[in-house]
């Protein structure tokens, strides 16, 4: 199978990337080449995936069987992609977001059925348009789409809620038995994936003749409540955390950015069916829990001190919001 990714190199599709060379296909990833990842076995093309005109010229006398952008956020990126490969690929993969799905939740048990709207987040917004575009050009054009829906996934990054995955700060704060801050009363569920595991169930869509058309989420069966993901991360630092419970709409006062990532994600309690990628890939199931995953994803950082970057301006942010909160309610 000839496989060509747009990215490929980040924190979930790396091991996707591995995970397709393991299984003997042909990969060929389309990037900048500006993260140094090796993928022995994988063909790289470096290019600018926003000039088009350079690629129809590198692209113009090769058929894929399957095409993923793992970099799509916009419609005009997909207008973009239509252009460059109908007629050219059998299978056409969109990496949406779980965060598509309804906000507030009418229920927390969430399919591929679930309604996707989210009022709080213009980034879930650009990814349901480029979603329903995506199905127009299926019926209307018979463009070979298949949509699949991450949820917090996590490898390379540390899964938090306040803050950049890839920022230390988190980790430097309990590590230094500074408080850290929780949303709500930390009690709301909520999953996270490892990137490994999201690969098992990935490969076997592609090159899935049933999977056109279709969409789908692939995340982990485990539920955890947020005190129980920053008790692990305390725990594989070998420290126990001290954390403060502020509620989510008192830190998008302090911080009206944070109103997509709270309201539209993650101060809601979901639970993930995936009944249907289990039907679709027979014998999917993650096995990584988190309390093992978190360990090499910390271990990952520890490895390289240049990867541990602080944020200096987020953490005066969460030292004043912190006195503040304590000053004025506790």
């Amino acid at each position: 199978m000839k496989i060509l990714f747009i990215g490929g190199t980040g924190n979930i599709s790396s091991c996707v990337s591995k995970k397709v060379l393991e299984c003997g296909y042909d990969l060929t990833l389309l990037n900048r080449g500006k993260r140094c990842r090796a993928f022995p076995g994988a063909q790289t093309i470096h290019a600018d995936i926003s000039n088009i005109n350079e690629l129809r010229v590198l692209l113009s006398a090769v058929q894929w069987d399957v095409v993923v952008d793992w970099i799509a956020f916009h419609e005009s990126d997909i207008l973009r992609d239509y252009d460059l490969f109908k007629g050219k690929t059998k299978q056409y993969i969109f990496i949406s977001s779980a965060s598509v799905y309804q906000k507030p939740l009418a229920s927390p048990y969430i399919t591929e059925s679930t309604p996707l709207c989210n009022p709080y987040w213009k980034y879930s917004q650009e990814k349901i348009a480029c979603e329903i575009l995506l199905q127009r050009l299926y019926r209307e054009e018979n463009f070979p789409i298949t949509i699949v829906r991450p949820s917090h996934t996590y490898n390379t990054i540390i899964p938090v809620v306040l803050g950049s995955g890839t920022e230390y700060n988190v980790v430097q704060r309990m590590k230094e038995g500074k408080k850290v801050i929780i949303h709500g009363d930390g009690t709301t569920l909520w999953t996270v994936t490892h990137a490994r595991d999201f690969a098992k169930g990935f490969v076997g869509l592609l090159g899935h003749q049933q999977a056109i058309g279709e969409a789908f989420h692939i995340t982990s069966d485990e539920v955890l409540t947020w005190n129980q993901i920053y008790e692990a991360i305390g725990d594989a630092l070998g420290c126990k955390p001290r954390y403060i419970h502020i509620p989510s709409k008192l830190l998008i006062h302090f911080d009206p950015t944070l109103a997509g990532p709270l309201l539209g994600d993650k101060s809601t309690s979901v639970i993930f069916d995936n009944t249907k990628i289990k039907r679709f890939v027979p014998g999917y199931v993650a096995t990584t829990p988190f309390r093992k995953g978190i360990r090499e994803t910390l271990a990952w950082f520890k490895e390289d001190p240049s990867r541990q970057y602080i944020n200096r301006e987020l953490n005066e942010w969460m030292d004043n919001v912190i006195a503040l909160y304590e000053r004025l309610f506790l």
